[in-house]
């Protein structure tokens, strides 16, 4: 038994110490990082890659260790990603993606609910409609527990076709065959609703949205905006820097964000002066996250903006993803973040200036964005108490 211990030891020590001969200081920084937790991890896997006498996946074998841990840090908001996954990360955070352009919800147990079709994308041309159920890709059933890896069956190379079975509203099925293709998604919607309320939707905070923002500000403020609702429900965060460029574009000069790392180090970010000088309303419910409870908190901490909807979750931790050198990726929290003033939103969300709620039936339709603006409950107090902000005292 010693013997065989002191063979895994050799392996361990003998690719460590090829590593610090071949890349040197660096190599050397990470060994001393890891300490004994990393060489127990090292040397489980080559004991598994020398010893183990049955068949086995070794990227499962990776993929399963990094899961686990990054499970041991008790931390909801860092994540493990196996290669595939990171890559379609990494194409979603530029709010691109290659699919068939449907939003979809696993909320019936007969495959995968079809929420939104894009105009003009491919499941369009095919004739697939919101309401319609996905039950099969490529001749595999995608009911019940299957339903959940649907949308990574249906994904692909972009020019490639797959074939879908649909079931429509009225139980009849068919087969389609659709062709996949590189799509951009839009972050950012907007209109002018009565009373010249400019309403803005932001549906993530990543690559193009600040942009997506400024450009839905000005162009309402020019047709003679006199209040602004930003619609964040539904909105999972995205990116800082998309949040603080939105945030310093809209809020006079002063402090906006601040982060703290691990050693303490505290990163203060200034608004410069230019500012939209209108009251704003945020809208938020219980998936509402990150950046976009943010968003609402700091806005209402300059006394702009009044927020309503759902108690919201209350993060403050902010992640970084970093590559991988088998194609995954660890996304992990590597800092705190605050308002401008120093409020921190965990285990608290923001604060509601009024509580209005959605039932399971409103909430579905908002998903697919079928919720006439009248019987939207929380738009319509936001705009009430809007009005009531520009009557004079």
């Amino acid at each position: 038994m010693r013997k065989k211990r002191f063979s895994a030891l050799a392996v361990v020590l003998s690719v460590v110490l090829t590593l610090v001969i071949s890349l040197g200081g660096v190599a050397l920084a990470a060994w001393l990082t890891i300490g004994t937790q990393g060489l127990t991890l090292l040397e489980g896997l080559a004991l598994i890659n020398t010893r183990f006498v049955g068949e086995y996946e070794k990227d499962g074998v990776t993929d399963a260790a990094m899961s686990g841990m990054v499970a041991g840090l008790n931390d909801r908001w860092s994540y493990y990603l196996n290669p595939e996954s990171y890559a379609a990360n990494q194409e979603r955070r530029q709010n691109q993606y290659v699919g068939i352009g449907v939003t979809v919800s696993y909320e019936d147990e007969r495959g995968l609910l079809v929420t939104i079709v894009n105009e003009g994308g491919p499941a369009e041309k095919a004739g697939l409609q919101a309401g319609d159920i996905i039950i099969s890709a490529e001749g595999t059933s995608l009911a019940g527990e299957a339903r959940y890896e649907g949308v990574n069956l249906i994904q692909g190379e972009a020019g490639t076709p797959v074939s879908l079975g649909i079931m429509a509203a009225d139980g009849t099925e068919r087969t389609v065959e659709v062709a996949r293709e590189k799509l951009e998604t839009n972050p950012v919607e907007y209109e002018m609703l009565d009373g010249n309320v400019g309403y803005i939707q932001v549906k993530n905070f990543y690559r193009r949205s600040a942009d997506g923002v400024k450009a839905a500000v000005d162009e309402l403020v020019g047709q003679g905006a006199v209040s602004l609702v930003f619609d964040m429900r539904n909105n999972g965060g995205g990116y800082l820097d998309e949040l603080t460029e939105m945030l310093d574009y809209l809020l006079p000069e002063g402090p906006i964000f601040r982060s703290r790392d691990r050693a303490g180090n505290e990163q203060v970010t200034n608004s410069d002066a230019h500012c939209i000088d209108l009251p704003m309303a945020t809208l938020v419910n219980k998936s509402t996250y990150s950046a976009a409870e943010f968003f609402g908190a700091e806005l209402q901490e300059w006394g702009v903006g009044v927020i309503v909807g759902e108690e919201t979750t209350g993060k403050g931790y902010s992640q970084q993803t970093y590559p991988l050198p088998g194609g995954g990726g660890l996304g992990i929290s590597t800092g705190a973040y605050f308002t401008g003033q120093g409020t921190s939103l965990i285990g608290t969300g923001v604060t509601l200036d009024q509580e209005c709620v959605l039932t399971d039936e409103e909430n579905a339709l908002l998903k697919a964005g079928k919720l006439p603006r009248g019987d939207d409950a929380p738009l319509q107090a936001a705009i009430k108490l809007l009005e009531e902000k520009k009557r004079p005292e």
